[in-house]
C-alpha cells in the first residue's frame, strides 16, 4: 500500500491529503514492509527537496526514524 501511494505521488509530483492520512494509518497499523520504508523514505527527501509538493497545510511531514 505504501509503494502505490508514493508511486503515484511521484508521478502527480503531489502529494494529496487523503494520501498522507493513509499513510499515516498505514504506519499506525504496522502493516508494512522495509521495502515500504525505503521507498517512505524517497518520499520524504522528495518532499524535502520541494519535487512533490503537499496539500497539506502543515509543514510537518513525518520524521524519521519510524519506530
Amino acid at each position: 500500500m505504501i509503494r502505490a501511494i508514493v508511486e503515484s505521488a511521484f508521478q502527480t509530483g503531489c502529494l494529496s491529503v487523503e494520501s498522507e492520512g493513509l499513510l499515516h494509518q498505514v504506519l499506525a497499523s504496522k502493516s508494512y514492509d522495509s521495502d515500504d520504508l525505503a521507498s517512505l523514505g524517497a518520499l520524504g527527501k522528495a518532499v524535502d527537496a520541494g519535487q512533490i509538493k503537499r496539500e497539506a497545510s502543515s509543514n510537518r511531514f513525518m520524521k524519521f526514524p519510524l519506530q
